[in-house]
């Protein structure tokens, strides 16, 4: 199996001599085309067993079937996909973060040790060479319920004494309890990697909570949290929640706040389209990186006023899968806070990819595990059929870097790569430099297992842009 470039190389290079030997050569993507089981993430969970089409509402007690790759997930029990997964992908993230079992599984939803249970409370577990699952009582539900979710009660740190809109150049590491963890990290990028980081402002927490006492917002969450319906039945939550998005959306900011995001907008010049994202003071921390709970838009030309994707980017802080996320780990939704990271948007990349300054199979072998995709067609939530290339790099033996393919992107011809071995080692270097820098800001207590992941592209014009770097959940 010639997974290393140089081994690709010597195949390539002597393949009249291959076929006619004894040697039987097996390639990558033969390797992995009658994979029926990859378990991502080993756990155990109870809940109900479900299959899911499209956009059901879910809880915390479900244990679910995908059919497709989900685009956003609330937190549940467990997690099947009936279409392979990768490492890197949101949904498990998601698992990682929340010790939730997580598995690819050929057909699952007719599968003979599986089809029998949907619909019923169910055990699911998930190691590396397989799954198990059987019929569980509702005692043992509520049970393992409690006994996973946090006993006490936890207030994320907002810091509401910036209260001005600022050019990344003027935030620190330090200002994520005003700003965001997002908006902080992509200002310190801009600090190791100046040219590969998206530049542009951060609207603080501040601006989020003046607009929600303003127009009362505060008040009509709480009455909306006591009514008994939007406590007992996941639906009608999620309806309700649905709506006071709505709410948010259609109020009015205060006369100084719409003259500061005008003077915000003012900053670019009238033909350059914004991408406005999410930024909280839960979302992206260690132990806990958010992945996926809220939304980022991006503000069209025929849009009109900034302000309208701002108040989307603060809607999101309500949706149901991150009120759902808050309410399991017993994070006060009052506490919670909404910067904005507002930069130009890149359109028709050539690639987009995940990065982890480690390598996931083999900690103890020093490298980098790299997942890439053709254009725009997302790692972390990949279009249904779809295969992104995956890839480890590292000196091998104290030699030069060597990439070692796992895996080839079906959007490809056959033996075709994404990256340019150049590219791939451009973004090495930059990962290791972010790994550097970040390490140093966050002190963790194990230095040798902590890593970061990076979100990346290769922009229209051939160049590396790291849009975001956070700890690693592992």
């Amino acid at each position: 199996h010639p997974a290393s470039e140089t081994q690709r190389r010597i195949y390539e290079d002597e393949q009249e001599a291959f076929e006619n030997s004894y040697v039987n050569v097996i390639q990558t993507d033969e390797l992995y085309r009658n994979v029926v089981f990859t378990g991502l993430n080993p756990g155990e969970g109870y809940g109900r067993l479900r299959v899911v089409n499209g956009s059901e509402t879910l809880s915390v007690r479900d244990v679910v079937i995908f059919r497709n790759i989900p685009n956003d997930l609330t937190h549940v029990a467990g997690i099947i996909t009936e279409i392979p997964q990768t490492p890197l992908s949101h949904v498990n993230l998601k698992a990682m973060q929340n010790n939730t079992p997580n598995a690819y599984i050929r057909d699952a939803s007719s599968h003979p040790d599986i089809a029998p249970f949907l619909g019923e409370n169910v055990y699911y577990r998930v190691d590396r060479d397989g799954f198990e699952i059987r019929a569980a009582t509702d005692e043992e539900v509520d049970t393992w319920f409690e006994a996973i979710r946090p006993s006490q009660p936890q207030t994320p740190v907002r810091n509401l004494s910036i209260t001005e809109i600022r050019p990344l150049s003027q935030i620190r590491f330090g200002s994520s309890n005003a700003f965001g963890a997002k908006a902080a990290n992509v200002a310190e990028l801009r600090r190791v990697i100046p040219r590969n980081a998206p530049d542009g402002y951060a609207i603080p927490f501040y601006f989020y909570d003046e607009f929600m006492k303003f127009n009362g917002l505060y008040d009509q969450a709480r009455d909306m949290m006591e009514q008994p319906l939007f406590q007992n039945s996941p639906l009608f939550r999620d309806a309700l929640l649905r709506r006071f998005q709505d709410t948010i959306e259609d109020s009015p900011l205060p006369a100084w706040m719409t003259e500061d995001v005008n003077r915000l907008r003012a900053s670019w010049r009238r033909n350059v389209t914004l991408r406005l994202r999410s930024s909280t003071n839960n979302e992206d921390l260690e132990g806990f990186n958010g992945a996926g709970l809220y939304s980022s838009y991006t503000h069209g030309l025929d849009e009109g006023p900034l302000e309208k994707s701002v108040k989307q980017v603060w809607a999101s802080l309500w949706n149901y899968r991150a009120f759902e996320e808050r309410e399991f780990w017993r994070i006060d939704h009052f506490s919670a806070a909404m910067g904005v990271l507002v930069h130009p948007n890149y359109t028709d990349e050539q690639a987009n990819g995940v990065g982890v300054t480690t390598n996931i199979f083999d900690p103890a072998w020093d490298g980098h595990y790299v997942n890439v995709q053709v254009g725009e067609n997302l790692v972390t939530n990949p279009e249904a059929g779809t295969t992104p290339e995956e890839y480890l790099i590292a000196q091998l033996f104290g030699g030069s870097d060597e990439i070692q393919y796992i895996r080839f992107s079906n959007l490809l011809p056959r033996g075709e790569t994404i990256l340019t071995r150049s590219q791939a080692l451009d973004l090495k270097v930059k990962m290791d430099l972010i790994h550097s820098h970040f390490r140093t800001l966050y002190q963790p207590s194990n230095w040798s297992s902590w890593a970061m992941e990076v979100e990346f592209k290769i922009t229209e014009g051939g160049a590396l842009l790291i849009k975001q770097a956070r700890p690693w959940v592992f």
